[in-house]
């Protein structure tokens, strides 16, 4: 269902014996991947799932009393219980998904309110919408108008207050300031003034030993202040950084406007940008994964029938061996096993792994079609089930080529913080001489952008493509 990418790659199975295909963002998926279940390091944030919990519950009950004292009108009184905890359910799934839960920094916060009152208007839709599809009221109608504003400031006030019991928990922020002597002397100055809360605990003028000067001064900050090579913390160590959550900022100085930054914060009355190690956050990780479980839930009338008639096709025309496994890179640079219907000679690689070229003479007469209509990578769906792959993102290559890439362009391990598409940005915008610098550039786009929107996008562009058998 992918549109073509520059090279299409043989289908005969070359296993490999390659586990990790980069030592550095090996090192860097599992440091995230033990800050993200690390007990310690979330224990506020669930403790602040129940509080929000309880705060819109009680909300809803409080509005309702109110309004109408303690007889309730129409239905009896579980049915509004019932009401209550279905709408506080949707809320709760509303702000997880559109990031309320995230870790956040303890310099430079966002402001809550307009994150809050937004997500809040999107559950009290969702209140509306549940009542339109079900013809059962959560709540009376006009309760969702106040809702609507004072779950905005109560979630925005728990935040605040969750902050506050933060910082009397852990004590000040400890920074670790990094820069020339005349930055770090400049910083301090402005930090004195405006971060009456925080305490420059150490300042180091060569980021080689961040690390070990974080461990000695036992820094919770580190501040980047002049404009130092990102490659000089990116991969490492700014994934290590990021599971001992160490934040990390980086000054903005006035080349980096050029770019267009948009999201920016204050430290010290200086711009700052946060720097991860992961484009997107678990959350939204996880949004994706469910949009995808929605989608297939949608195409499975049309898909199956359509795989089985290809399936039966590629046993008449290929013989034996319908489905071929391929060792592919997926999304932390863990190795999974690809499938497609098999459309080349089972000895296309006797010679080893090498790249597909238009015209390929090892494809099966009568099977050049199914590679030009993506027909064969129907069985990547299952790939998508299981959760090794997603309907949309960047195009999984082999670990021997992946290798490579990554030694000879910089940055290509980050295509790897979400799992591997079908289809992708770069397969609808690049052609097959499309240089791979450039088709990274189309899927860090994607992986720093992604919305569903865009996968909608995405996927449109892709069956116009698909239809025009467009060699691109």
């Amino acid at each position: 269902m992918a549109v073509p990418q520059r090279h299409r790659l043989p289908d005969a199975t070359a296993p490999s014996t390659e586990r990790r295909v980069s030592s550095n963002h090996a090192h860097l998926v599992t440091s995230a991947a033990r800050a993200e279940g690390d007990p310690s390091s979330l224990r506020g944030f669930r403790f602040l799932y129940l509080v929000d919990a309880v705060t819109l519950f009680g909300l809803m009950v409080a509005i309702t009393v109110v309004r109408f004292g303690l007889d309730w009108p129409t239905y009896p009184w579980t049915h509004y219980v019932i009401g209550f905890a279905v709408a506080t359910a949707l809320h709760m799934a509303v702000y997880y998904f559109g990031g309320l839960y995230e870790y956040e920094q303890r310099l430079g916060h966002r402001p809550w309110l307009p994150r809050a009152m937004l997500l809040t208007f999107m559950a009290v839709g969702g209140d509306a919408t549940v009542t339109l599809l079900t013809g059962r009221y959560l709540m009376p109608r006009a309760n969702l108008v106040v809702l609507a504003v004072a779950a905005s400031m109560l979630i925005s006030f728990n935040r605040w207050a969750a902050r506050r019991g933060r910082l009397l928990r852990t004590g000040r922020p400890r920074m670790l300031l990094v820069g020339t002597p005349s930055d770090i002397s400049s910083a301090r100055e402005h930090l004195a003034d405006a971060e009456p809360d925080a305490v420059v605990a150490g300042c180091l003028n060569d980021p080689a030993s961040i690390l070990d000067e974080a461990d000695r001064v036992g820094a919770t900050e580190l501040l980047l202040l002049s404009g130092q090579p990102l490659d000089a913390i990116y991969p490492e160590p700014l994934g290590e950084l990021e599971f001992r959550r160490i934040s990390v900022f980086r000054r903005i100085t006035p080349a980096d406007t050029l770019l267009g930054l948009q999201r920016s914060r204050q430290i010290g009355g200086m711009p700052f940008v946060a720097l991860r190690a992961h484009a997107l956050p678990i959350c939204r990780l996880r949004f994706k994964r469910l949009l995808d479980i929605a989608y297939l839930l949608l195409l499975a009338s049309f898909a199956l029938p359509l795989a089985a008639a290809v399936a039966a096709y590629v046993r008449i025309v290929g013989g034996r061996d319908v489905l071929y496994r391929q060792e592919r890179v997926g999304r932390g640079g863990v190795p999974f096993v690809l499938l497609k219907f098999r459309t080349m000679t089972r000895d296309a690689e006797r010679n080893g792994p090498v790249f597909a070229v238009s015209n390929d003479p090892r494809v099966i007469r009568g099977m050049g079609w199914l590679r030009s209509t993506r027909l064969d990578e129907l069985p990547q769906l299952w790939n998508v089930l299981r959760g090794t792959m997603s309907l949309v993102g960047p195009r999984p290559e082999r670990p021997q080529f992946v290798a490579r890439l990554e030694h000879e362009i910089a940055g290509y391990g980050r295509r790897h913080d979400v799992p591997p598409g079908i289809t992708g940005l770069a397969q609808t915008q690049g052609h097959y001489q499309t240089d791979p610098g450039y088709k990274l550039g189309h899927d860090l786009q994607y992986v720093v952008n992604w919305s569903p929107v865009l996968d909608w996008e995405i996927m449109a562009k892709s069956l116009v493509v698909m239809a025009r058998r467009t060699a691109r």
